[in-house]
């Protein structure tokens, strides 16, 4: 099955051209290549830092709420890591 590639122009200032050259050359990697991996590792930071923000809002937004932490689980877990601590 054929990948399906779209090009995207982008203007860089002259300092952060000569930057993605200069590691380009150093890891013997196509500028292109290294561009689109730092692109995809921004992205998919982004994504991470969506997501965390989304169930961040989600908890404080039920925080007491009866889709709260149920107690007796919240409980069960603190005696359960205070006993590993007692332990290790």
């Amino acid at each position: 099955m054929k990948t399906v590639r779209h090009n995207f122009h982008v203007p860089l200032p002259d300092e952060l051209y000569h930057l993605l050259r200069a590691e380009a050359d150093r890891m013997r990697q196509p500028a292109t290549v290294v561009a689109r991996n730092a692109i995809a590792w921004w992205l998919r930071q982004r994504q991470k830092a969506a997501l965390h923000d989304s169930i961040r809002a989600y908890a404080e937004h039920h925080a007491g709420t009866d889709v709260d932490l149920d107690q007796d689980l919240e409980q069960a877990a603190v005696e359960h890591l205070l006993v590993g601590e007692e332990d290790g």
